[in-house]
């Protein structure tokens, strides 16, 4: 695992969107594991840049994101389909029929987790998968739990992760309460793995998870396995691990 200080936001997102750029360079059908939230916005902008600079070209690829709520559709705002298009899709020459994500729309949990499943393997190996960091230490939606996930499946959300993407919307109440998210055990499958985090409230989760056992209660602890995880952290987020 290698960790690398950032200056600050800006800074981390350059760095990250320069091993993306790097990975669609020398790989362009390559696929990549995308991530929602409010740390890779800056990444995502640098991306299109780059693209709009006419640098990068995303006609190849294949993406397979990490989640997607339960019981939003695509056009529904909060939807991660809506913000991967509005960030991201919308904005570059990718291909629509190689965006894939969980169908939040599927009721049936084991059937839209069966479905996920069927995709990635169908896809094969994720050449990098981002990730960002829970205050739980959650990746993807995979809470703290007794045991590691395996592949694709449907969690209830814990009420830390309800309460910090609450600001997404009108009122926590809204917030879905189950989501379907990739599993452990394929995320760690995947070739390279790059985690971008930002912010003194990161700090401590950041020391645990990094610089600390590993346990399912810190799901992104077992990243301390794996055998290509690049780290990208701000100098706030890395402040408790001098």
């Amino acid at each position: 695992m290698k960790i690398y200080r950032a200056k600050d936001y800006n800074d981390m997102s350059r760095k990250a969107a320069n091993l993306i750029s790097a990975q669609i360079l020398l790989k362009p059908n390559c696929v990549l594991g995308l991530a929602t939230g409010s740390t890779p916005l800056g990444t995502y902008r640098q991306l299109v840049e780059r693209y709009n600079q006419g640098d990068l070209d995303f006609s190849e690829i294949t993406t397979v994101n990490l989640d997607e709520y339960k019981g939003l559709t695509h056009d529904n705002s909060q939807s991660y389909y809506y913000f991967m298009n509005e960030n991201l899709f919308s904005k570059v020459n990718i291909n629509k029929s190689k965006v894939f994500l969980p169908d939040g729309t599927e009721p049936d949990s084991e059937t839209a987790c069966q479905k996920y499943n069927e995709i990635l393997h169908a896809v094969g190996v994720i050449d990098l998968q981002l990730l960002g960091l829970g205050h739980n230490g959650h990746i993807g939606f995979n809470e703290p739990a007794d045991f590691f996930t395996t592949e694709t499946h449907c969690i209830t959300l814990s009420e830390r992760t309800i309460q910090a993407n609450a600001r997404f919307f009108a009122t926590a109440e809204e917030v879905p309460r189950q989501a379907y998210t990739m599993g452990i055990k394929t995320i760690m499958s995947a070739e390279k793995v790059l985690v971008v985090i930002s912010g003194e409230d990161k700090a401590d989760i950041v020391k645990k998870a990094f610089f600390g056992p590993i346990t399912p209660q810190v799901p992104a602890s077992i990243l301390q396995l794996h055998r290509n995880a690049v780290i990208i952290a701000d100098e706030a987020a890395l402040s408790k691990c001098e």
